[in-house]
């Protein structure tokens, strides 16, 4: 049986312990200057890697000798070691979801690098990445709030009749839990059908955004003048909506413009073309100008079509079009801009020359 003497040795082991993360800390520091993962696992790990080491030390060498033997001692004992394995237990688990998001981190930091016509492709491996390790860190801390319960002997007592009313009572939570399960459900349906992506381009009630955020319960929107809608997963599985980067993140910008009869097109065509070989947001592939219809009220509609790279080169490109566009039949053809012919009986009954 130990003696009180002992806590000494308690102390230094703690300490030795917190003294070697914080020398692997430094190691990792210094490599993480040209590994990423030693990088990631130092900003992930650092405070769950002294907590777990001060905690396993503190638990192997503890005793419950060192309290001493009178009365009322070696109960207290018995409590602070079983405290010490229900914390050993959770930094433990603390420790392996935090290097598990270190891990995961590595291949996601390559993954934001990807540009052109991989993007699409690195985007839906982020997004599946990221609720895989949300599963993944959930299943570890349920079966570490099993192993906390079942260090009880009164839970251990109880195994059997808890696994003999396993269907009742799985049957009860179902349907108690069914939106939330059909929500979690959802939320793996969209990331494995890659119907939704991370930093996709979708409209949702009439809102244009970005898909910020995707869990396995809701969706988080970033709309264009930096609000956040916040949407259930299963919304996107019950709802129709647009994903422009369906298929890539190209996307084709829109202007129409109203004009009068007397428009000179192919000016404006040639003009339009000369425009866009100079703007650095045209991705150099489409364009067009065409006379899309003829409105009710005597004017004609001219819609531009050109490509970016992106859906925001795509907004600020449509935006320079149109304002180009503006100013040059302003400038150039002002005869073209948008006039309404009224006739009345007095210019009806006059002799046309």
């Amino acid at each position: 049986m130990q003696s009180p003497a002992d806590w000494p040795v308690l102390v230094i082991s703690v300490v030795g312990a917190i003294l070697l993360v914080e020398l692997a800390r430094r190691v990792l520091n210094r490599m993480g200057r040209k590994f990423s993962l030693a990088r990631h696992l130092v900003e992930h790990c650092t405070w769950p890697a002294f907590a777990t080491a001060a905690v396993v030390a503190f638990h192997l060498v503890f005793e419950p000798g060192m309290f001493g033997s009178a009365p009322g001692e070696p109960a207290m004992a018995a409590s602070v070691q079983r405290a010490l394995g229900l914390v050993t237990i959770g930094v433990v688990t603390w420790l392996i979801i935090q290097a598990a998001y270190a891990l995961t981190d590595v291949v996601l930091e390559r993954l934001v690098l990807v540009e052109g016509d991989r993007n699409r492709r690195a985007r839906r491996i982020m997004t599946q990445i990221g609720l895989v390790r949300r599963v993944a860190a959930a299943v570890i801390i349920v079966i570490a709030i099993g192993a906390m319960l079942f260090s009880f002997p009164q839970v251990r007592a109880l195994g059997a009749g808890l696994l003999a009313s396993a269907g009742i009572a799985g049957a009860i939570v179902g349907i108690a839990a069914q939106p939330t399960i059909g929500n979690a459900l959802a939320g793996l349906q969209l990331a494995f059908s890659d119907a939704l992506r991370i930093d996709d381009v979708v409209v949702v009630e009439d809102e244009w955004g970005r898909i910020e955020e995707l869990t396995l319960t809701y969706v988080v929107l970033r709309l264009w003048d930096e609000r956040r809608l916040v949407l259930p997963v299963s919304y996107f599985t019950q709802n129709p909506f647009e994903n422009w980067t369906r298929h890539g993140s190209r996307v084709v910008a829109v202007v129409f413009l109203r004009v009068d009869w007397s428009v000179p097109v192919h000016q404006i065509r040639s003009a339009l073309y000369e425009f866009l070989q100079g703007n650095p947001l045209w991705d150099q592939k489409d364009w067009t100008l065409q006379v899309t219809d003829v409105l009710p009220n005597g004017l004609v509609e001219l819609r531009a079509l050109m490509s970016a790279a992106d859906s925001p080169s795509a907004w600020d490109l449509k935006c320079d079009v149109r304002e180009f566009l503006v100013d040059y039949v302003r400038e150039n053809h002002p005869e073209a801009l948008p006039r309404f012919r009224v006739e009345t009986p007095e210019s009806r009954a006059r002799p046309s020359k």
